[in-house]
Formats: C-alpha cells, sequence, structure tokens
C-alpha cells in the first residue's frame, strides 16, 4: 500500500468537477474555507463549465483530473460534486505521474469509481469525504466538516453511531472499502470492481427505489461481495422511494436479510453518505469497528 504524505500548511489541495455540473458559487465558499484552514488551492478548469449534464465535454474533464493527478505541486484533489460521468473517462486517466507522486483524492458518491479504481488497481487510499457543496456558512464549525481536516492532516479520527435493532454486535479489524451502493454494483465486473475480501464494507445510497436497493444487495450478494466480509457498516439511505405498490419491507430490513446468515458485525446508522452529517472516512486502510447494543464506534488504525 501505497500512502499518499498528509497535508500542513500552505499544501494546494485542486479542485476539479470530474462528474456532473457544479456551479462557481458552489465552490466559491469552499475554497474560502480551505484557505482559513491554511491550504492554497487551485481551482480547475471544470468549475463553472457545462456540457448538458456535466461538468465539460468527456474529454475536458479527463484532462483537468489528469492535470490535478499529475501536478507535483497539487497535495490533494477534492471534487466539486459527484453525480454521475467518473466511469465515462476513468479508463482514459494515466497514473504513472500520480504514482510517482500520490496524493488524497477526496469526494463521495459518484467518486465511488475513482475510490475503488486507486484500490483495486494500485493499492492507494483514499478519502471518502464531503464535497464543495457542504462548505457553508452554517455547515463550516460542523464536527462532520472538520473530520475532512483530520483525515487530510493525519489527525485521530473517532466515530459513533447510534443504536439500531438490526445491529448485529462483535468487533472487527479490517482494511475498510466501499461507498456508493449503485456505483459498488456498476463497477463488478470491471477493472475497477471492488474487493471486500477479508475486508469492512461501507455502503450508502439516496433516491433509490426499495426494490432496487434489494437488487443491488442481491447482486453484491451473488457475486460472492458479502461473504468473507470482517464487518458491514450502514450509511445513510436518504430519500428512498416507493414502488404504487408497495415493496413491504423498510430499508434496514431489506439490508438485513441479505447479511443475516453472516456472523459478522453489522452496524446501521453510520453518519456518512447523502445526509446533512457525512463523516469523512479513509478507504483502503485498517479500521477497528466495535459494534454493542449502544451503538457503533469506529476508529483509524495510525
Amino acid at each position: 500500500m501505497t500512502h499518499p504524505p498528509f497535508l500542513k500548511q500552505g499544501s494546494v489541495i485542486g479542485i476539479t468537477c470530474p462528474s456532473g455540473y457544479v456551479s462557481e458559487d458552489r465552490v466559491a465558499y469552499a475554497v474560502k474555507v480551505l484557505e482559513r484552514w491554511g491550504f492554497s488551492v487551485k481551482q480547475g478548469k471544470t468549475i463553472g463549465s457545462e456540457h448538458f449534464y456535466f461538468s465539460g465535454t468527456d474529454q475536458e474533464r479527463l484532462a483537468d483530473l489528469q492535470d490535478m493527478l499529475d501536478d507535483p505541486d497539487v497535495d490533494a484533489i477534492l471534487m466539486g460534486r459527484g453525480g454521475y460521468g467518473l466511469s465515462r473517462i476513468i479508463d482514459g486517466l494515466d497514473f504513472t505521474k500520480f504514482l510517482r507522486n500520490p496524493k488524497w483524492v477526496c469526494g463521495f458518491s459518484d467518486i465511488t469509481v475513482l475510490h475503488n479504481h486507486l484500490q483495486a488497481r494500485y493499492l492507494i487510499p483514499s478519502l471518502h469525504s464531503p464535497m464543495c457543496g457542504a462548505f457553508k456558512p452554517e455547515t463550516e464549525n460542523q464536527d462532520y466538516l472538520k473530520t475532512l481536516y483530520a483525515a487530510l492532516t493525519g489527525e485521530s479520527i473517532y466515530y459513533h453511531s447510534a443504536p439500531s435493532k438490526f445491529n448485529r454486535s462483535g468487533q472487527a479489524e479490517a482494511v475498510l472499502t466501499g461507498g456508493n451502493l449503485s456505483l459498488l454494483t456498476h463497477l463488478i465486473g470491471s477493472a475497477s470492481e471492488v474487493d471486500t475480501e477479508e475486508k469492512m464494507l461501507f455502503i450508502e445510497d439516496i433516491g433509490e427505489h426499495y426494490y432496487k436497493i434489494d437488487r443491488m444487495l442481491l447482486t453484491l450478494k451473488r457475486a460472492g461481495k458479502l461473504d468473507h466480509l470482517k464487518g458491514i457498516i450502514l450509511g445513510g439511505f436518504t430519500e428512498m422511494e416507493d414502488t404504487e405498490r408497495p415493496f413491504g419491507q423498510t430499508i434496514e430490513e431489506i439490508i438485513w436479510d441479505k447479511v443475516k446468515e453472516y456472523d459478522y458485525p453489522v452496524c446501521f446508522n453510520f453518519p456518512c453518505g447523502h445526509q446533512d452529517i457525512n463523516n469523512t472516512l479513509t478507504l483502503g486502510v485498517p479500521h477497528r469497528l466495535l459494534v454493542t447494543e449502544m451503538g457503533g464506534a469506529l476508529e483509524l488504525k495510525r
């Protein structure tokens, strides 16, 4: 495993938009906060650029992300937003210079594609983190946003989650992997496929029908992705939808139905995902998980 260096005062964070369109206004406040944190910021050409749904053409988005990956002066890359689009350009990226000078890749949602590509191909950790839209005057001092700073600078991070009747008590120590559920299933069979063998899996999602969540979990299960886990952590499953004829299960029941036969710890209500409280997780490195009747506790191992 090649661990990117932690940031220090004066380190440079590049901002690019490899997926959906993001406005300059949405990025502007993030730049202010990052500078208040003591970092310098390099803004990519895709900020405010638009091509239908995307923040530029495939070629423009690829070139902008490639520039951030290659630039030896950029110490971390923060994505402007997720949405959709990384799958269209991931195979065109050249990681030669990045491997000589690895840096933190930060984001979530569609950025799950890049997170898993870095782990599957190169064993390089990355940050499942808030993106530019999370930086607002009312959130600037929120603890969850500060976990991004802590992860970037190498501070210790401890996470706690509320108890759930669907939790399964236990403890585990393993490398953390995962991300957005719909993207994880999308990546199966590709060069960026998630490796869950003896790992701790984190999943979250937004805006899906219950039956689609059921189908995606079955895809992971049938592909063997749930068989040899050390533990599973369930983040936010927000804005779920039902069909005219109800599916008949809650999101917790749908998930529990897929993991109940195993014996590893199961942790619901983890504060991460498409929700107001979205903590930063360091994917690709070992964590300790403890699940009890009091809830879950996750610790990043240094």
